[in-house]
């Protein structure tokens, strides 16, 4: 069962001293400040020890601390999931790996390395007649939660990038009413300022909770947060794929 758990994450992240500068030879403004945000990034170096796929991955560790979404034997949706980040992480938590354990189906129109105990299938996440091959993929079974770390280009309007990272938490909710399991739980990436009020009445009434979070590792600069919807009561009715 899912729940607020509002413990810290395993292995907190320490910020390291000393900033690292770019010179200015060949690398445009932009390009310099977004490789020295990297350099300097404790949670870029952290992933790169740990072996993680993206600093992404501390961002569910971080969810999961506080509301106990990944447990052995789940099965987990990851929408978009490349480079794997949140997939990686999932896997290790159901078990996928383990008898007994979990299932880790993870959707991207891009490829990604294989990863141990996570089921890829490169398709449209956000396309309905992805449905019935993740279906296939979890064995039939529904999923216990579903995810989604998806996230438009930004455009550098705010309203426009907060409009575009909406539809697609919708679109990833259509997915998710689908293959979710009664109980189950739905984890969405939003931008500051919330969810827009009639998405947020939809997520209400198909959940019996929902929350919105931002995790510790989430950059300061950034709008993003996330959409923590737990307790799924829908039937899982998939809507009809166009045709």
């Amino acid at each position: 069962m899912v729940g607020d758990r509002r413990v810290a994450g395993a292995g907190a992240v320490k910020r390291r001293r000393g900033a690292v500068r770019v010179e200015k030879k060949t690398k445009s403004l932009s390009s310099r400040r977004w490789l020295e945000r990297q350099l300097n990034d404790p949670y870029v170096q952290a992933a790169r020890e740990e072996g993680y796929r993206s600093r992404a991955a501390y961002k569910l560790i971080e969810l999961d601390a506080r509301f106990g979404l990944l447990r052995r034997g789940a099965k987990v949706v990851d929408l978009g999931a490349a480079p794997g980040g949140w997939s990686q992480i999932a896997a290790q938590r159901v078990k996928a790996s383990r008898p007994g354990g979990g299932k880790v189906v993870a959707v991207d129109v891009n490829p990604i390395d294989a990863l141990e105990g996570v089921t890829f299938l490169q398709a449209d996440a956000l396309d309905l007649a992805t449905i019935a091959p993740i279906q296939a993929a979890l064995g039939q079974a529904r999923a216990d939660l579903v995810l989604s770390d998806m996230a438009a280009p930004a455009t550098g309007h705010a309203a426009t990038d907060h409009l575009r990272v909406m539809a697609l938490c919708e679109a990833a909710l259509d997915i998710g009413e689908a293959l979710l399991t009664p109980g189950g739980a739905f984890v969405a990436k939003v931008l500051k300022g919330g969810t827009e009020r009639l998405l947020l009445e939809r997520l209400k009434r198909a959940f019996r909770t929902v929350k919105h979070a931002k995790p510790p590792s989430s950059r300061v600069d950034s709008a993003e947060t996330y959409v923590v919807a737990l307790g799924y009561r829908g039937t899982g009715e998939a809507p009809d794929a166009p045709g």
